[in-house]
């Protein structure tokens, strides 16, 4: 008997959205407050958040280019596979199993169960035996959709996404709102107070690295994408035009 390939029913919108609502999860709603309690000051946090972002961008770029070249689902361990070797595949795929993906998902689970919890518990901190009930409940609700239904999963990852951008909409028009209004003390002297420490500094790139996370999900179910092509054709476009602009830098 043949190997089963995957079913090819993740499209276009099904990617975006998978990688959107992945990356919008709860660190965006929670890190905000740490990075600017640890860096100490507006502007640094400013900064170390379009830092986080770069850094998060060229990785995407890099797995594009990964993704169509190695076109098989698994991420970091198919192509540790195909280029180091079994051995180093296989410790990075048991630290991941074990502690790395376990550890990961255990914190969305208990910010999503907080933020569940928090309205029966108004004015007070919830026990935490009712978190961590919440919190495991979620865990096995996805894991059943996602082994029932990848159609069913790619559906209910558009919809949550739908919600994050809106909730996110809210939260940013806001602030360009209270702008507006001349809410602008926090920039006044924005960068009083900055800890240029290292263990500031490496715990608030940490924060902001743990809110961008999730721009590598998608290589993991590569080849059940309909159209991986499209994504090579829009890291090779980025490509050239990167190209252009440096040439046009270099002669003026």
């Amino acid at each position: 008997m043949g190997d089963s390939q995957p079913e090819k029913e993740v499209g276009i919108i099904g990617a975006v959205s998978f990688i959107a609502g992945t990356m919008m999860g709860s660190g965006i709603f929670i890190s905000p407050q740490y990075v600017l309690s640890t860096i100490g000051s507006p502007g640094a946090s400013l900064i170390v958040w379009a830092c986080c972002g770069l850094i998060a961008m060229l990785g995407g770029l890099c797995y594009a280019e990964l993704g169509t070249v190695i076109p098989e689902s698994g991420g970091e361990y198919i192509y540790m596979l195909r280029t180091a070797g079994k051995v180093v595949a296989f410790m990075f795929v048991f630290s991941f199993i074990i502690v790395m993906r376990p550890a990961s998902a255990t914190g969305i689970a208990l910010s999503f169960a907080e933020y569940v919890v928090a309205p029966f518990y108004e004015g007070c901190t919830p026990p935490q035996l009712v978190v961590k009930c919440v919190a495991a409940a979620g865990i096995m609700v996805l894991a059943i959709v996602n082994c029932l239904s990848v159609r069913l999963a790619t559906s209910i990852q558009v919809m949550s996404m739908v919600v994050k951008v809106l909730a996110m909409a809210v939260i940013a028009l806001g602030g360009v709102v209270m702008l507006f209004q001349g809410s602008t003390q926090n920039f006044d002297n924005s960068f009083e107070g900055t800890n240029v420490g290292v263990s500031s500094i490496g715990i608030a790139f940490y924060q902001g690295l743990w809110s961008y996370d999730g721009w590598n999900t998608l290589n993991y179910l590569t080849e059940e994408l309909k159209h991986p092509e499209v994504r090579k054709f829009t890291f090779h476009l980025f490509h050239e035009i990167t190209q252009l602009y440096c040439w046009q830098i270099s002669n003026c």
